[in-house]
């Protein structure tokens, strides 16, 4: 396997939209997170800043590109112990409430299911 096989943006067992909101909770946190510079917490802030104040170029573009650069830029430039520690808890949650329980076959119901008569 190299290593663009190992890299996998999207999980695909998750989607693209559990993905994206593990990539905001995980924003949220290093903002809260007290260990994160105050300077890099300027970067998704301003990004959103930049997406309310009306701008001169036309189109949603270029406001979703300077958002998505912002969160990109603060993720990356964040320490990678501390990202790894916040993805780990994300993810320890995610996993927690969707995982398969161990049913034993005498807790299993088997039914058919029928029309009922008119």
């Amino acid at each position: 396997m190299n290593d663009d096989e190992k890299r996998n943006i999207i999980n695909m067992k998750t989607g693209i939209f559990n993905d994206l909101a593990s990539r905001i909770k995980l924003i949220m946190r290093l903002i809260a997170d007290p260990r994160v510079s105050p300077f890099l917490k300027i970067l998704p802030i301003g990004s959103l800043f930049y997406f309310i104040v009306p701008d001169i170029a036309p189109g949603p573009i270029d406001d979703v590109a300077v958002i998505w650069l912002g969160a990109f830029l603060f993720v990356e430039l964040c320490p990678p112990h501390i990202v790894q520690e916040h993805m780990d808890l994300i993810n320890k949650t995610y996993n927690s409430e969707y995982e398969n329980k161990d049913i034993s076959s005498s807790e299993i119901i088997d039914a058919e299911f029928s029309e009922p008569a008119k």
